[in-house]
């Protein structure tokens, strides 16, 4: 990123004192090239190093006495991991079709800005001499090549139902332009249906593109997420029924938010922005996260990072009932509907506390058997009305610091909450809560567990869910089904569901939280 002041449209450092040369001294850097451009209109000596570009204005000289002798100018970079194309900028004469006009090089970059988010920019480099420029730009192209976990070509899903069916326009306008500048190939698929991009992944040939593109909302990133899982597995020949270790995607999966909550870009990315996410793809910022399995009867039903039982799977499964609104009245009226009706599972809830095994040869030999840990296994039981498992925080709008705060995607840990039954008015004070920034859980019909592996088990659904009790069939739900909300999919499941995690399976592009508040923050006036 640029270093320096905020003022300023390209920040600047200061000349380190000399007494603090020694202490700030980093490895010295090889300088590629040297030459003069002129860059916001200032003459300036540019050297390019194998790390950064850096450069200084060039002083006018005075004569000796005068007041500004020996004074040397600021010193002013950009990393050149932050550069992601690179083009001759030249001016063409609508008269003269062919006879343009050389200028300079244009760099585009990437940016960090405050909240999170980033975005591009280009810096010039202006000078006329046509040699001059063409070995500074070969350079250039020779330094991008180098950053080898860029991709060069990328398979594209686009879901045109996300969010207002704005996910079209999303990727169009916004995400192709920046992808082409970069000189990224792309197949773009419109899916047609829900399970499209499961049945596409399973078939399509993928040996000529570097990462898999989802453009829609965490439904359809949890769909393709769950594709590339799957479509390792049967490259691996690994027997789904018994679900031992399994293999990790081949391909990274990227992520454009254009739903309507975008729970997985804001864990992701910190951020829901457009352009952000869209330039961790083209940089090739890559995070392995982990992935949980559900399982019932030993056979496994989906792959996916969180769920809720109870009261959220209800919500879903009402509002599922009603495609023809809204997303957000649906959800609404989901919500206002499954609190009129408000109740209680009873449910035995046996889980193992993350770090309760010494290392990970004792977890793997844990998991192969279902009598296996000993007195490591936790149990509760009683009547719950709602039960969450997070593999990642999930911020969004509506719960500013996430449904479980303190998870995050490749910790190796899921986060266990559940909400013991209250009444009506205790349990909204409780979803409300989760617009604030502290105390979300500070009831005491409320515990929270970090765990690696959950089994929930419904003793009976005399007082579960009913798709006829709440006014007509569901076409989705079995009779005796037990609703459950899986990244914003509906699952139904008849007996014990049981959850494990299974870390950094999968590849997403995408910088940590973590790592993106520790980011400086670029200037604001680029």
């Amino acid at each position: 990123m640029f270093r320096g002041r905020r003022r300023s449209r390209v920040g600047a450092l200061e000349e380190a004192p000399p007494e603090n040369l020694e202490a700030a001294a980093e490895p010295p850097e090889r300088v590629l090239l040297r030459g003069i451009f002129e860059i916001r209109r200032e003459s300036c000596d540019v050297a390019l190093g194998e790390r950064a570009l850096r450069w200084r204005r060039i002083q006018p000289e005075l004569p000796a006495g005068g007041t500004r002798h020996g004074l040397l100018s600021k010193e002013e970079s950009l990393e050149l991991e932050d550069i992601f194309s690179v083009k001759l900028k030249r001016r063409c004469w609508a008269k003269h079709p062919g006879r343009d006009t050389l200028l300079g090089i244009t760099l585009f970059i990437c940016l960090k800005e405050q909240r999170n988010k980033l975005k591009d920019a280009t810096l010039d480099l202006i000078n006329f001499s046509e040699d001059h420029c063409d070995i500074w730009f070969r350079q250039f192209k020779k330094i991008l090549e180098g950053f080898t976990s860029r991709p060069k070509a990328l398979k594209i899903l686009l879901n045109p139902q996300s969010h207002r069916k704005e996910s079209v326009h999303v990727y169009y306008e916004k995400v192709e332009p920046l992808l082409k500048l970069a000189g990224i190939e792309t197949d773009v698929t419109i899916t047609e249906y829900e399970g499209h991009a499961l049945s596409l992944l399973d078939e399509c040939e993928l040996q000529g593109f570097d990462g898999v593109v989802c453009v829609g909302g965490d439904g359809s990133a949890s769909e393709a997420a769950r594709a590339l899982l799957l479509r390792a597995q049967k490259n691996a020949g690994v027997e789904m029924d018994c679900i031992p270790t399994l293999v990790g995607a081949e391909l990274p999966l990227g992520l454009i938010p254009a739903g309507s909550t975008n729970a997985l870009a804001h864990s992701l990315f910190g951020t829901p922005h457009v352009v952000t996410a869209t330039m961790h793809i083209i940089l090739g910022h890559i995070r392995s996260v982990d992935v949980c399995t559900f399982s019932s009867a030993g056979k496994l039903l989906r792959f996916g990072f969180s769920a809720m039982f109870g009261f959220g799977g209800r919500t879903l499964a009402l509002a599922e009932k009603y495609r023809w609104m809204s997303t957000s009245q649906r959800r609404d009226f989901a919500v206002i509907k499954a609190l009129a009706k408000l109740k209680p599972e009873d449910c035995k809830i046996s889980f193992l506390l993350a770090g309760c095994s010494q290392n990970k040869q004792e977890r793997k030999s844990q998991r192969s058997a279902e009598s296996d840990c000993g007195g490591r296994w936790q149990t509760i039981q009683g009547q719950f009305l709602n039960i969450s498992i997070m593999a990642m925080p999930c911020p969004c709008s509506m719960a500013p610091r996430g449904f479980a705060p303190d998870t995050r995607l490749h910790n190796g840990s899921m986060a266990l909450r559940v909400v013991r039954n209250t009444t009506r008015s205790e349990f909204v004070k409780h979803l409300k809560r989760h617009s604030s920034v502290k105390n979300q859980f500070n009831f005491p019909f409320v515990e929270t567990y970090t765990i690696e592996e959950v089994k929930i088990h419904p003793k009976s659904n005399s007082n579960g869910y009913s798709p006829q009790e709440e006014g007509g069939n569901h076409t989705t739900a079995s009779e005796h089904g037990f609703p459950w909300n899986v990244d914003g999919d509906l699952m139904e499941a008849a007996s014990e569901v049981r959850i494990r995690l299974h870390p950094r399976l999968i590849r997403l592009y995408g910088g940590s939280l973590e790592e993106m508040n520790d980011c400086k923050v670029a200037c604001d006036c680029i």
